[in-house]
């Protein structure tokens, strides 16, 4: 909020804010605020004169980040195969930049999914949050599904949460479960935070079951949905404020490091 004395009549009402980002109707947002439901950079307002600017403030409701800058764009892309994540590829290979045509703003895409893998990933102009998401240090949860070579037994699942030895460091997935086998292939659902360069592969192929197929179903709160391969959309509402949440949460306690490259 901005440090402003009371007689100040800089910026904008709170209430106008929260009704312009779609918030509620401006009497529901008064309401929000006099329940000391709203905060303002961390403090909460019961203020219904309160008066904040919208371009540096930072706002929440129940804990759940608001948008308030309405030039920042969101976008989910299933990204099929055999696109590599870049907006401009110096050896010719089909890139992003068929997907963000339709959009006026330049968007860039948040980490990366190499060419072989397909599934979700985000594509946005606000460079705040792509910077903090993709540190792997971050840890945001990125869940997989791997279609591999032969038969996944319970064992080799359970060494896939307890821990396994590659060349450059021990890694364990946070979750792993096996969903089909059928013939000579397996279906095995991978979850992690770990942003190591093609580290699912990695894994996978130490244990004995080399991939075949992957994709990526989920990035920390968003999921892929039933969003066609090789469509995108915008995130609704909600999605853009758990994305939001979750970047100002570790903003300041993501230090610099990979990207990732699954």
């Amino acid at each position: 909020m901005s440090e402003q004395g009371p007689a100040d009549t800089e910026g904008v009402r709170l209430q106008k804010v929260l009704a312009n980002a779609g918030v509620a109707s401006r009497r529901v947002a008064e309401d929000l605020i006099v329940a000391g439901r709203v905060r303002v950079n961390g403090e909460t307002v019961t203020e219904l004169g309160s008066r904040i600017h919208p371009e540096t403030d930072l706002v929440d409701v129940d804990g759940t980040a608001i948008q308030l800058d309405q030039s920042k764009r969101y976008v989910m892309l299933n990204k099929p195969t055999g696109v590599v994540s870049t907006m401009a590829d110096d050896r010719g290979r089909p890139d992003l930049r068929q997907y963000t045509k339709d959009w006026e703003e330049r968007l860039y895409n948040v980490g990366r999914l190499d060419a072989d893998t397909s599934g979700l990933l985000i594509l946005t102009n606000d460079g705040a949050l792509a910077h903090v998401l993709a540190h792997p240090s971050f840890g945001v949860t990125k869940v997989y599904i791997a279609k591999v070579e032969g038969r996944m037994t319970a064992q080799t699942i359970a060494r896939l949460t307890r821990g396994i030895d590659l060349e450059d460091g021990p890694i364990r997935a946070d979750k792993a479960r096996l969903l089909d086998t059928s013939g000579e292939t397996s279906l095995v659902e991978l979850t992690l935070h770990s942003g190591r360069n093609r580290i699912v592969r990695r894994m996978l192929a130490e244990v004995g079951h080399p991939v075949r197929e992957l994709v990526r179903r989920q990035f920390g709160p968003l999921h892929l949905g039933t969003l066609a391969l090789g469509r995108t959309r915008e995130l609704t509402t909600v999605e853009r404020g758990a994305l939001l949440t979750l970047a100002r949460r570790g903003a300041e306690e993501a230090p610099p490091g990979e990207q990732e490259n699954e």
